[in-house]
């Protein structure tokens, strides 16, 4: 994987590469997280895409600047972020916070977009969880305590967690601007119009992952997504909690390769 950086409306936007395929995959991160938390199914894909992983504008090592971080911000990032690394009609992969995001650029450019992959996407929950509770305050008093307890409650499955995942956390949260990127982006899916409308818009083949075991957006809201987006599949992976391409990245990987080659 190469480290690199980009500038988008000048601010510096942190990107991780792998893969010289013509074909572009582009993972799109969760709330709080950053390029890394693909790290285990990136070189899974690298072998069929150009895998592109941005750290979303206000997250991870990219700018942090003091905005409304509201959907359509970052709607406009993503068609922003395709333009600056020259990428057409990727194929994208978006999780939690990433799943939203991706579902409502692809409502408006589906023209754009090769094939949709949606992992435990945020939009249609508008009430708050324990385990998302647990990670707000992890993010807001960030530290290896707090940062475990939320990531095990997250994870669902009682398995130990990798430190890497807790420090990086804790080290990211503590970045200049990041608890206020963090916060403003919470408050502007709060207050965000409900997905619906948008997805009946998506004309993308569409697939939806589900960890079984999801405490932080539980599994019930995956039939919305799935009635309503017009060509949708849908792969419930059970043992797993929110990030089930972390838990199980090889099972999550395979399923995803299936549908982004036909099979």
């Amino acid at each position: 994987m190469q480290d690199k950086f980009l500038q988008i409306d000048g601010h510096k936007i942190r990107y991780l590469e792998s893969g010289s395929s013509k074909n572009t995959l582009v993972l799109i991160h969760g709330l709080g997280a950053s390029a890394e938390r693909w790290s285990h199914v990136i070189p899974l894909f690298a072998d069929h895409f150009r895998v592109m992983v941005p750290d979303l504008i206000g997250f991870g090592y990219s700018d942090k600047p003091t905005v409304d971080y509201t959907t359509d911000f970052f709607s406009e990032f993503l068609e922003k972020f395709f333009a600056a690394s020259n990428i057409h009609r990727p194929n994208i992969i978006g999780s939690s916070l990433g799943g939203q995001i991706s579902a409502e650029y692809t409502s408006s450019h589906s023209e754009d977009v090769e094939k949709l992959i949606l992992v435990s996407p945020a939009g249609m929950m508008k009430q708050s969880t324990p385990a998302l509770d647990a990670y707000i305050m992890a993010a807001l008093y960030p530290n290896e305590v707090s940062a475990k307890n939320a990531f095990e409650m997250m994870e669902g499955s009682g398995k130990n967690i990798e430190e890497n995942i807790i420090h990086e956390f804790v080290e990211r949260m503590q970045l200049p601007n990041a608890k206020l990127a963090f916060m403003s982006t919470v408050l502007g899916l709060k207050n965000s119009d409900s997905i619906t409308s948008k997805l009946k818009s998506i004309l993308a083949p569409t697939l939806i992952i589900w960890g079984a075991d999801d405490p932080v957006i539980p599994i019930n809201y995956a039939d919305d997504f799935v009635s309503t987006i017009q060509d949708c599949r849908f792969f419930r992976m059970d043992g797993c909690g929110h990030t089930p391409y972390v838990q199980d990245p090889l099972t999550f990987a395979s399923k995803c390769l299936e549908f982004l080659n036909g099979v």
